[in-house]
């Protein structure tokens, strides 16, 4: 890493709403905000309003050498720079989105899907640094996951390999993903798994719990956290069987790649224990023998600390061997 002072742009592209900041190459956010992406019916728009936003942030960094931007975005292909067929973003289709933002910027612009952002985020700044081998799985609104060997991010031939999210927990059963099938394990081990998983105990069962006055729609993977620190059954039940759901697949992936340690990052990794313990559990009852002890399984650094800003801006200075 350099040792001049340099900032980089992170954008971290959502649904409703996008992130974005400016932070240094030591891992610092100077400055960061919100922007809202569903506001913007087309990506041309977004593009250059955002642009606006950053380069008045740029002009409060007098001092520093700007490298570029990196962005992190659902269904990102690092290597054609474009946004493909992403489901929970309004502009359909395939999206030239690092083409649309050098109209506006001079410097280096790089994009992945958000999965592979924060996996290089953990790299530079967060609990993998000096690793080579390591794993890391976004616990959002579903399940992303980056896979790092030899010290780069594995793309495959097209860019969009290591998604373990829609690895399959049942084959052709189980509940209904968003890409079509059936059993995907982002389907039980994310935000939506665990509510839908919660629902399931609550049909099943007649435990008090104070989540049955809350509807699927109102209902978050917070209100799980807190009920399940309030000694809630049904609450530590559901992240007890999504602790086991993704145990067992992680056992599965580290056949794979033989990664040193596996780093739990999002929403619900915030839960600290309550699905660190069951995971752990799970991972070591069924991991193959010669991988036994030798993978770590741990919350990310960056949780809490603007991870994903900081994820996509860490692009900016990351380059494929």
């Amino acid at each position: 890493m350099s040792n001049n002072k340099e900032i980089a742009v992170g954008i971290d592209i959502g649904g409703t709403n996008s992130r974005f900041g400016v932070i240094t190459n030591e891992g610092e956010v100077l400055m960061h905000d919100r922007f809202p992406t569903s506001s913007y019916p087309k990506a041309e728009g977004f593009v250059r309003a955002i642009s606006r936003k950053i380069k008045d942030q740029l002009k409060q960094c007098e001092g520093y050498t700007f490298k570029g931007i990196g962005i992190g975005a659902p269904n990102g292909n690092y290597f054609r720079g474009t946004i493909e067929q992403a489901p929970n973003l309004g502009w359909k289709g395939v999206i030239p989105f690092v083409d649309q933002f050098k109209k506006f910027f001079n410097e280096r612009v790089v994009l992945t899907n958000d999965a592979n952002a924060a996996a290089i985020g953990e790299m530079m700044f967060g609990g993998a640094r000096g690793m080579n081998d390591f794993i890391v799985i976004t616990l959002g609104t579903g399940l992303g996951s980056g896979l790092v060997v030899n010290g780069d991010l594995v793309y495959g031939h097209d860019g969009f390999a290591g998604e373990l999210g829609h690895t399959f927990v049942y084959m052709d059963t189980g509940r209904k993903c968003g890409c079509g099938r059936r059993g995907c394990l982002e389907t039980y081990a994310s935000a939506q798994g665990i509510k839908r998983t919660v629902f399931e105990l609550l049909a099943d069962s007649t435990k008090v719990s104070e989540l049955r006055k809350l509807s699927f729609e109102d209902m978050t993977s917070e209100h799980i956290f807190h009920a399940a620190q309030n000694g809630d059954r049904i609450a530590k039940e559901a992240f007890d069987l999504t602790g086991r759901y993704l145990g067992i697949k992680l056992a599965d992936a580290v056949v794979h790649t033989s990664p040193e340690a596996i780093f739990l990052y999002g929403g619900l990794a915030k839960s600290g224990n309550l699905i660190l313990n069951p995971t752990i559990k799970t991972f070591d009852d069924h991991v193959m023998n010669i991988f036994k002890g030798k993978v770590s399984i741990r919350s990310s650094e960056l949780n809490g600390k603007q991870g994903a800003i900081l994820g996509a801006g860490a692009l900016v200075w990351k380059k494929r061997k």
